[in-house]
């Protein structure tokens, strides 16, 4: 789950990390009178969305005069900001951050993720922090230093810049937002910039925090912060049927029982030449209504031009599926093409759903196979569509 930066500072602040004086405003108005509040003469006016990148995206501006804060406001609030993380449909802007400015010596980098190999927490520190960490990490590997803390972490606020006077300060939030990481079950507590203040002091001039699902239920008072806005439709909706979904680029939907099945299925797909819309996963105990969900879900993506369902039954039987497949089929009324693979408990049972089910299904006996056929089903679907097209501009003339 992620949260916009507003709420990751206020998290931030419980624990000890120091950060700038900010107000979340959902209006122009409530903006300009939030500048008013904080007072000063520079204030920063930031989009809040669950993404990065907002500032080469034009969502971040600096305002020297109320009439700046104004014009900023009215500009990015109800824009479509994208960035290099929403992809080029964008995600619209319904809130703001609007913060005191700050006195920029020297941009920095941390963050802290779970290190999978090691089993380890990870802190990543630069001395080249800012909009383009990315490419600082990409080009410049040798600038990114790693601590694996166990559970405590070797100084690094030297290695990455933080002069004399200020490295007691930066240490102590290093410890602050480790404490933060492990206490709020985050899977990601990143600060970038992390800003040297003057001489001896700095500040998180942002906040990207992301939790582990599995784990909210211990913490309702973060859960409470998840916007539905920000997430996709489509993934709340298989949610709802307890169904592991994540959308993708292509236009062939995938259903798929176990994650890793699911992996390889998307790779067989790829490796033919097509290229998946989605990772579905309907689970080990998937029922007839949920494979129908699942389904519904696939095809509200009108990118979907075929579907492919791979199956393994082991706990999850061949002929439950089938008779899935075929009531999901009828009820949606099937439009594009349908190649299944089963393999494993009640499989030939299943297989006799399928044909027994008069539904112009593609049967598959391995993995290759419907990798093949789904992809072959999708150029001739587009060639169909082609020649469709010809025909009927010549009895248009």
């Amino acid at each position: 789950m992620k949260i916009y930066e507003y709420q990751g500072k206020e998290i931030l602040r419980k624990f000890g990390v120091p950060t700038p004086r900010g107000m979340a405003c959902f209006s122009v108005e409530e903006a300009v009178d939030a500048a008013k509040q904080l007072g000063g003469s520079v204030w920063v006016v930031k989009a809040q969305i669950h993404a990065g990148g907002r500032g080469k995206g034009g969502g971040v501006k600096l305002a020297k005069s109320l009439d700046e804060v104004r014009k900023f406001a009215s500009s990015i609030l109800g824009m479509q900001l994208k960035t290099h993380q929403t992809g080029p449909q964008g995600q619209k802007v319904r809130r703001l951050l609007v913060e005191e400015g700050a006195d920029i010596k020297k941009e920095l980098y941390v963050g802290m993720v779970l290190d999978r190999v090691t089993q380890r927490i990870v802190l990543m520190a630069s001395s080249e922090g800012g909009m383009d960490i990315e490419e600082v990490a990409a080009k410049t590997p040798q600038k990114i230093h790693k601590v694996f803390i166990d559970p405590e972490a070797e100084d690094i606020s030297r290695k990455i810049g933080v002069p004399d006077p200020a490295v007691q300060q930066a240490d102590s939030l290093l410890q602050a937002l480790y404490r933060c990481y492990w206490e709020t079950d985050s899977s990601l507590a990143e600060i970038n910039p992390l800003v040297l203040a003057g001489q001896d002091k700095v500040l998180a001039l942002d906040a990207k925090l992301n939790f582990d699902d599995n784990a909210l239920f211990r913490h309702p008072e973060i859960a409470a912060l998840r916007d539905l806005d920000e997430e996709d439709p489509l993934e709340i909706e298989a949610s709802k049927h307890e169904l592991s979904y994540i959308s993708l680029d292509g236009n062939i939907g995938c259903m798929v029982n176990g994650a890793g099945l699911a992996m390889a299925t998307m790779d067989t797909i790829k490796l033919f030449g097509g290229l998946p819309a989605n990772f579905l996963d309907v689970g080990g105990g998937a029922t007839a209504e949920r494979v129908t969900a699942a389904f519904k879900i696939m095809l509200s993506n009108p990118k979907v031009k075929a579907i492919l369902v791979n199956i393994f039954g082991g706990i999850m039987k061949c002929d439950t599926i089938a008779t899935g497949v075929v009531a999901a089929a009828r009820e949606v009324k099937l439009s594009v093409p349908l190649v299944v693979r089963m393999k494993g408990t009640n499989e030939d049972l299943g297989k006799k759903i399928l044909k027994n089910s008069g539904l112009p299904i593609i049967s598959a006996d391995n993995m290759a196979q419907a990798g093949q056929r789904v992809v072959a089903a999708v150029k001739k679907k587009k060639v169909k569509r082609k020649v469709t097209k010809k025909k009927t501009k010549r009895k248009k003339k």
